[in-house]
């Protein structure tokens, strides 16, 4: 493992820090500062500190040091894959679903995933937060909206926010009455453990409203002891946590290393919430699987780990049209041949197709449309 200094190190935002401290080849400077001028980089000592240099295929490293086939964009990868400004009445605000809006306030990272769907829209050079005037527009929107029942704070991350700052956020959203779910999504737990202080998670407790906290993390390696402390402050303080995570090549797509992961997430007492496919956000190709792969991946997590280690799927349709589970099906229509006689409830004979039910085991049953 490398030698960074924890105690010292700063996060490492260059390519030629990347390369200095061991994180990436010298013969790659070059290539990587053309990805780092139009994606930004950041890699905190914390994930700095996971990262094996000896290892080329390193699952942390694939996260988060650039790379040259960045560079490579294919024609059906967007800069907003997933319809955000289609769905943005005012700025700051998607409203995909009836009962739910995402409030983008910020637009920096702790760190900056590879694969980041946002990639286009985060970082330095992009503005670093709503404007006053914007924000008070979209508290505006989400008070007139009276269909809202949950504000989900995203960005960026919102815990890049101060916790006085974050605390006036709160409150302003629980006083509007149809709001009360608060959902905040989040890397800084296991990327910068250090930023969950007690002043920050004071700040997430809100009268008027529930909060929810949904954790970013892709490896079990993530899961440090400094990350679990701060996930366990977190629920302790009665604020329930769930977990998100994103199919990547290379980095989680088999079947151990997901099993691994979600177990992790259970031990925490975070529940296992979202796997997504990766979305065809630009020069992403290389970290993305196939939808098959990811399915017969779910395949064999429902016959390793308990229901509560088993996230749903998800896909997130291109143009903004929402998400949608793509996972395995285990129920279908038995064929023909399957028919049988059975009798209805005043005694008359009828014909009955039968499902199809695949068990974890990938054994065959059939079972009864009426039980």
């Amino acid at each position: 493992m490398n030698k960074i200094n924890l105690k010292s190190a700063a996060t490492l935002r260059e390519p030629a820090e990347l390369v200095a401290h061991g994180l990436a080849p010298a013969t790659d400077l070059a290539d990587l500062e053309k990805v780092a001028a139009r994606y930004a980089v950041a890699v905190t000592p914390d994930f700095a500190a996971l990262i094996d240099p000896s290892d080329p295929d390193d699952p942390i490293a694939r996260q988060f040091i650039p790379s040259v086939a960045e560079l490579v964009t294919e024609p059906r990868e967007n800069p907003d894959p997933i319809g955000d400004h289609a769905h943005s009445p005012v700025a700051g605000i998607v409203h995909r679903y009836p009962d739910r809006v995402l409030f983008k306030l910020v637009h920096v990272c702790a760190v900056y995933c590879r694969f980041c769907f946002r990639r286009e829209m985060v970082g330095p050079g992009k503005a670093t937060a709503l404007s006053q005037a914007a924000y008070r527009c979209a508290i505006d929107y989400i008070r007139a909206h009276k269909e809202i029942w949950e504000v989900i704070l995203t960005g960026g991350d919102p815990l890049m926010l101060s916790p006085r700052r974050l605390a006036e956020i709160m409150v302003d959203l629980a006083a509007i009455d149809h709001v009360r779910i608060i959902r905040i999504h989040t890397r800084v737990p296991v990327a910068d453990p250090a930023r969950i202080t007690p002043e920050t998670i004071s700040a997430l407790k809100v009268k008027g409203a529930t909060t929810w906290v949904a954790l970013h993390a892709n490896h079990v390696r993530e899961l440090t002891g400094k990350a679990r402390a701060a996930c366990a402050d977190i629920i302790d303080a009665g604020i329930p946590m769930v977990s998100q995570s994103v199919l990547l090549r290379g980095v989680n797509d088999d079947a151990a290393t997901l099993e691994a992961l979600m177990r992790g997430f259970v031990e925490c007492r975070i529940k296992p919430y979202y796997l997504h496919h990766g979305d065809l956000a630009p020069g992403t190709s290389h970290l993305r699987t196939t939808l098959e792969h990811g399915q017969q991946l779910m395949r064999a997590l429902r016959g390793r780990v308990s229901g509560l280690c088993q996230p749903d799927y998800v896909i997130d349709i291109p143009g903004g049209y929402g998400k949608a589970p793509v996972g395995p099906n285990y129920l279908s229509q038995a064929d023909s041949s399957s028919q049988v006689n059975s009798f209805s409830r005043e005694g008359e004979q009828t014909p009955e197709t039968r499902y199809r039910v695949v068990d974890y085991c990938g054994d065959v049953h059939l079972y009864p449309p009426k039980s």
